[in-house]
């Protein structure tokens, strides 16, 4: 065991959660790209959860909440430090009332959209197939197809870097495209409530059909990717900026922007993360010098250690 992190691997044991060293990231993010994490902790628990960051705020432990990984890039060499994963053991779904759906951060987008259905509430369709996890989206106010977790989001319960639980209310989230109040404040989601409306499930399963038959016909799902690599500049697309630049299918090792939609970079298969980064950086630039638009990223890099940049 690894004596820098003894006492945060004793503290996750202690909370029933499973602890495994030298964990490949490649394997825990859609990109699957990454090289191995310090620490990888499957948390057991919300309480765990507060006890986990609470201990490493006060020693200064450091740390990254992740989820399904559908949105984040690891670098090639790892991660120094503690991954807290939420998913396998923190993942409940329940009804919390009439058309009121609370789901613990660890849960699919998909598995939430699916329980809805069962239940004949409409209004999250547009969510289904996103590839997260709903930590991750309401993190990132993820959106689709003209719908977004702000507008189905009632609240959430989190824990603050100080290890505090709190709960925060749509008003107070400051939820904007591809962003929340979250995204400043560093706290982590542990669990969401969605209000949605009776509906027919007949048509709300057509519509989740006819969603998904798009996905499929239109975004390269075949390949591992992170979804939608860049953020839509006001009043474009990034996609298309993209094809505008001459920017379809470029490559940089096996790295490379998708022929079937640009606005995905896709690992075709043994893609690095330097390669993938390598393509995000020369779109930007390359866009930017043709179209005046810079692209931001919707993808996070997570660097090997604190201070290194995309």
């Amino acid at each position: 065991m690894n004596d820098k992190y003894f006492d945060i691997i004793t503290l996750a044991l202690k909370n029933d959660c499973e602890v495994r060293e030298r964990e490949p990231l490649s394997a825990h993010c859609t990109f699957r790209v990454g090289g191995d994490c310090d620490v990888f902790i499957e948390v057991a628990s919300k309480q765990a959860l507060c006890e986990l960051i609470s201990y490493a705020d006060e020693s200064d432990v450091r740390y990254f909440v992740l989820g399904n990984g559908s949105n984040v890039l690891f670098s090639d060499e790892g991660y120094e430090g503690v991954i807290l994963h939420i998913g396998q053991k923190m993942n409940d779904i329940r009804l919390d009332g009439e058309g009121r759906i609370t789901a613990q951060a660890g849960a699919s987008l998909s598995r939430v959209c699916s329980f809805a259905l069962e239940n004949s509430l409409t209004g999250l369709e547009f969510a289904y197939g996103i590839p997260g996890y709903v930590g991750g989206a309401v993190f990132m106010n993820a959106g689709a197809y003209g719908g977004e977790i702000k507008d189905v989001f009632v609240s959430a319960e989190v824990v603050a870097p100080d290890g505090e639980l709190q709960t925060i209310d749509l008003a107070d989230m400051e939820m904007a495209y591809r962003y929340s109040k979250l995204m400043k404040s560093g706290s982590i989601v542990v669990s969401a409530a969605f209000a949605l409306a009776k509906g027919d499930k007949a048509q709300i399963k057509a519509k989740m059909d006819e969603l998904m038959g798009k996905r499929k016909a239109k975004q390269p799902i075949e390949f591992p990717s992170a979804g939608s690599t860049f953020k839509r500049p006001e009043g474009q697309f990034a996609g298309a900026l993209i094809e505008q630049s001459g920017l379809r299918g470029y490559s940089v090792g096996c790295a490379c922007v998708s022929e079937k939609h640009c606005g995905f970079v896709i690992n075709k298969g043994g893609a690095t993360s330097k390669d993938i980064r390598q393509v995000i950086k020369d779109v930007q630039k390359i866009v930017q010098e043709k179209t005046g638009f810079f692209l931001e990223t919707e993808v996070r890099y997570i660097p090997v250690r604190e201070g290194d940049e995309l």
